[in-house]
Order: structure tokens, then sequence, then C-alpha cells
């Protein structure tokens, strides 16, 4: 009996996505193991191997097609002695409803005036029914969450997902449609009409209605691809969920720097051994001793408690076209200097040529963002859920500083760590920022 290959989930949260290249065709013959294709997430490109032998008998899904759902057969395999007459009934895959229509093209006769904010029609209210048994409904986590944000009742859509499954997919076409949330009655007169003087909550503005104010031909519009939809979606809800709150302090670099001089030194010219250390390494090790020594900050916020670490897992924002990554490195707490160094360099380029598995930059218990290098003094970060903080790092410059009754010059940086008040307290963030400047200023105690 023919063996179905189905796009396979290559992360906990994944629900669908894009087979980029096929590295077999039909007719080749696969064992278990081999490679047979690449899929691309929002985050990565990743390698799908065969988990049976066979021939290719057929393939469902091409190459480029975007939006495939986990679990949906993307090719056939024929065992041995089947012929092509044992793919009878399997069909060519159907893309998957598209996450985002195409914005509609300018109207070449929109007069060079704005134009007043249209009101869109009023649709009518879809019939309420259920996806699930015995009125239960069933939705991803994922496509909860996006429902409860936009107000969208789930009992008002059809899941396109396995078993009638509501996806996120289909919570992104109910809000291009522009599915009404269910309506609620005002509680009284005097609520339903607002006071005098007081203006009204302005309703969401259309992307007809922002094309609107501007010449057709002054811009082009760049469709949305999938990690810049993730990232506005992550951190939407990191500013809607979490009560930021922030902390920043100077640090004096001139002992870290003449550190770094001499342990880059000591590296040796070649070999697996060869290490150069660099500011920002140094600042993922004071940050992951902190952490230890001020454990009550290693934490993560859940809804049924607190999450205290025991490990100091430091993600590390890595710019890429396009977005962002944010590889892990793990247990930094117990690496040297050499070792994180090293590590952090294979992951940030694995980064950037978008070939991270999803351990390597899921999880970990804070992150770094670091734009020293491109001349930032001082910034706030937002926070990556489910981490409770992230540490903003600025670029080191000399200043004057006091030091006693004398005025000197030294080289210090600005840090500002962004706080999860439902985890970290301000206290308790002001002795976290206290202890990464100290093994910033005393760069020898990261080594005992």
């Amino acid at each position: 009996m023919p063996i179905s290959i189905l796009m396979p989930a290559l992360s906990p949260t994944m629900e669908e996505g894009t087979l980029s290249r096929w590295l077999v065709k039909e007719g080749d013959t696969v064992a278990s193991g081999d490679v047979i294709a690449e899929i691309e997430t929002d985050k990565a490109t990743m390698e799908v191997e065969a988990v049976e032998e066979g021939k290719v008998g057929k393939i469902l899904v091409g190459e480029g097609t975007t939006n495939v759902a986990v679990n949906v057969p993307i090719a056939v395999l024929l065992e041995e002695g089947e012929d092509a007459s044992a793919l009878s009934g399997f069909e060519a895959a159907s893309p998957a409803p598209a996450t985002a229509a195409a914005a509609p093209e300018p109207s070449p006769t929109v007069a060079p005036e704005p134009a007043p904010v249209p009101t869109p029609a009023a649709a009518p209210a879809p019939t309420p029914k259920s996806n699930g048994q015995a009125g239960r409904i069933f939705a991803s986590p994922l496509a909860r969450r996006l429902a409860a944000q936009n107000d969208i009742e789930l009992a008002a859509l059809t899941g396109s997902g396995p078993h009638g499954r509501i996806v996120k997919r289909d919570i992104e076409a109910a809000i291009e449609q522009g599915v009404p949330a269910p309506a609620a009655a005002p509680a009284s007169a005097a609520e339903a009409t607002p006071a005098a003087g007081v203006p009204a909550v302005a309703p969401a503005v259309s992307d007809e209605s922002i094309l609107a104010l501007y010449e057709p031909g002054t811009y082009e519009v760049v469709p949305h691809d999938n990690m810049r939809k993730i990232i506005a979606s992550r951190l939407t809800e990191a500013k809607q969920t979490i009560p930021h709150f922030y902390l920043s302090i100077d640090c004096e670099l001139d002992a870290l720097l003449a550190a770094r001089r001499r342990l880059n030194a000591m590296s040796p010219d070649d070999g697996p051994k060869t290490f150069k250390i660099s500011v920002n390494d140094l600042v993922i090790k004071a940050m992951a001793m902190a952490l230890q020594k001020v454990p009550a900050a290693n934490a993560t916020w859940t809804n049924e408690g607190i999450l205290r670490h025991k490990t100091s897992d430091i993600g590390v924002a890595v710019a890429i076209e396009g977005g962002l990554f944010t590889p892990v490195i793990r247990h930094a707490e117990v690496k040297s200097l050499s070792e994180i160094s090293n590590e952090m360099r294979d992951l940030a380029e694995r980064a950037r040529n978008r070939r991270l598995a999803p351990h390597e930059y899921q999880g970990g218990t804070t992150s770094i963002s670091n734009l020293g290098m491109f001349g930032i003094k001082k910034f706030d970060a937002v926070i990556n859920p489910p981490h409770a903080s992230i540490l903003a790092v600025g670029a080191g410059e000399k200043r004057p500083v006091i030091s006693g009754d004398e005025i000197k010059v030294a080289t210090m940086m600005s840090v500002t760590l962004s706080c999860d008040h439902r985890v970290i307290d301000g206290a308790l963030g002001a002795e976290l920022l206290d202890a990464f400047k100290g093994f910033i200023e005393e760069p020898v105690t990261m080594l005992v």
C-alpha cells in the first residue's frame, strides 16, 4: 500500500510552512533517513528526512507552495512491487487559503487631497456553528489567543485544520474578511452615548483607508513574510500582556577591555581551540553569572506559578535580513568565555543563513539585545515571551566620570533592563543589574 509523506511539524507551535525545495523527483528510490525536501518555517529552512523506504510515486505539493498545513500529504511513496496503478485516488493537494490578501491596486483616479476614511459596509452576521462535538470548539492555542486579541467569535468560524480544527490561518482569514465581533448590548443609555467632550473610540483603520492617503505611484507594497508576521504577533502580545518597567545603569569597561585583550592574546593562531572573545561574549557571561547570584530573577511567569530556572540560558538577538533570531547559549554560567565565543559565532552564522533548528532559538531564561556596534548609546527593548527580562546594551564610549574627588576619563557602557513586573519587582531588578555591573567591572570574578 502506498505510503503518504506528511508535512512535518518542525516545532511544537508550527501549524503550516512553505515547501521550499524538493531534493528528490518522481521515480527516485529513497531509504529511511535520506533528505528528501526542505521546509521553510517562520524562522528557518530545515531538511526533511524520509521515515520509510520506497520509490517516490507522486509529488503532491510543488516547490514554493506556501501555507502548507501540518500533517497534509505532500508526496506518496510506492513500496516494493507497487506500480503507478497504486496511486489511484492520490491527488495533488490544493494550497491552503492565503493568510493575507494582496493589497488592493490603488485607483489612478484618486484625488491628490487626503480622502475621508470610508465607512465599511456592515457584513451580515455569520450563523454561529460548532466544529466540535457536544458544543465543544476545537482550536489551537495560538488560534484561541489571536481570536481573543481580535474579538473574533470562534463559534462563527469553520476550521481548515485536521478534523475541522480552527488554526491560525482561519483567524487571519477572518480578520482579513472582516468577520464582526459578537455584539454586546450597552448596560445603559448613558454608557451607549459618549459623554460630552469625550471622543468616541476610533475604529481600526483599514488598509484601503491608509492607501487612500498616499498618491499612487509613490510607494510599493512589500507583502509580509512569515517571520515578520510572527515578530509582529509576538511583540504585540508582549506589549499587551507583559507589564514592562525599565531600569538603567552605567558600567565602566576599562578593566573588562584590558582583560579581553590579554585573553585574546592567549588564543592559538589556528586550530579548533582558536578563539576571539568579544565584548558581547563577556556581557553574555556576566548576565549568566548575575542570574546565578540573583536566582529569583531567573524566572518565567505562568498562570500556574513562577518557574524558577536552575541554569542561565541566554538568548542573544541576531539581526538578519527581514527580522531577527534569538539563538540561545545554554548553561552559559558554566561555559568558558572561549566556549561562549565560538558557540555564539557558529549560532550567529547559521542564524543569518536561516539554518538554526527550533531547539536552538526556542526557550531560554532571558535575552540580550546589543546595538552598541551601531553607535546606539541607550535604548529600551521589548521582552521576548516567555522571558521575564531582556537586557538592552548600548555602545561603550569614553566619558568624563567622577572618581573620588577627581574627574577622570573612563570607557562607559549604558545598559537597560526591561522587566516583567509580574515576576521581577523593582528591588529585584535593581539587585540583578547591580550583580551584572559587578561582574562587568571586575571581570576576573567571572572566572572563579
